[in-house]
């Protein structure tokens, strides 16, 4: 009797254990492809969102262009910045005097068109950062349409290429004026420029926002167009039941 007992215990103890070490198994999550993209979404999102606020400081900073000290050019006690809205003078005492631009149409040609390009392109990534949202996997919104939220994100990405295109022509044409300018044998020393902070700035944004978009639009792009089916279930001989 005890020896009949002491077997059940032990049948009961070995079954215990296997379902202890299969339940681990069973709820133990995976790293899906689903997470990976929905990071990589998170990261171009992230991307574009700090080429925005690059944008906005670009624009923003009157350090376009800086005066130049190359040469025989011997006038240091002040330094002269310009910008798309105003241009300042920096004494060497450590006083700073800016002045707004006060007519549009006496600005260079130049000028007007970074501003241009820089709003419009303030202005697409802004509409994009909200586009995207919508499209992005880690949002609620459109979950039940899988299809035009893709889409969706996909819009959000090219509308960040385009901002960060439309900043690089801003800045990069600025900087070619500046290039010219300073080669060019007939200008006079003293008003000679250099490349500015605020150049730099739209460059590197311009490169996240690109970056950004382009991760939004690959991401979405490699998704595969069939329909994907579960396995079929393997059926069981007649006259026994599967637990």
């Amino acid at each position: 009797m005890m020896l009949e007992e002491f077997h059940s215990c032990v049948r009961r103890t070995t079954s215990s254990s296997q379902r202890i070490s299969l339940t681990p198994a069973a709820v133990t999550p995976h790293f899906t492809p689903a997470m990976a993209n929905a990071g990589l979404q998170l990261l171009g999102y992230t991307l574009a969102f700090l080429g925005l606020l690059g944008l906005v400081a670009s624009t923003a900073m009157a350090e376009w262009k800086m005066s130049s000290y190359a040469g025989d050019n011997i006038i240091t006690a002040q330094a002269m910045y310009e910008g798309l809205w105003r241009s300042c003078v920096y004494q060497s005492t450590g006083q700073m005097q800016c002045k707004v631009y006060d007519s549009l149409l006496q600005l260079p040609g130049e000028v007007q068109a970074s501003r241009g390009f820089m709003i419009t392109s303030i202005f697409l990534c802004g509409v994009g950062l909200l586009v995207a949202a919508v499209g992005m996997k880690c949002t609620t919104c459109l979950s039940d349409e899988k299809e035009q939220k893709n889409k969706v994100a996909v819009a959000g990405g090219v509308l960040f290429i385009i901002a960060g295109i439309c900043a690089l022509v801003a800045t990069s044409w600025y900087g070619e004026n500046i290039r010219k300018t300073f080669f060019d044998p007939f200008t006079p020393t003293n008003a000679r420029y250099e490349f500015g902070k605020a150049l730099y700035v739209g460059w590197g944004a311009s490169a996240l926002t690109l970056i950004g978009g382009i991760m939004l639009c690959c991401n979405c792009a490699c998704k595969p167009a069939g329909k994907s089916y579960p396995p079929p279930r393997a059926a069981g001989r007649p006259g026994t039941d599967r637990v």
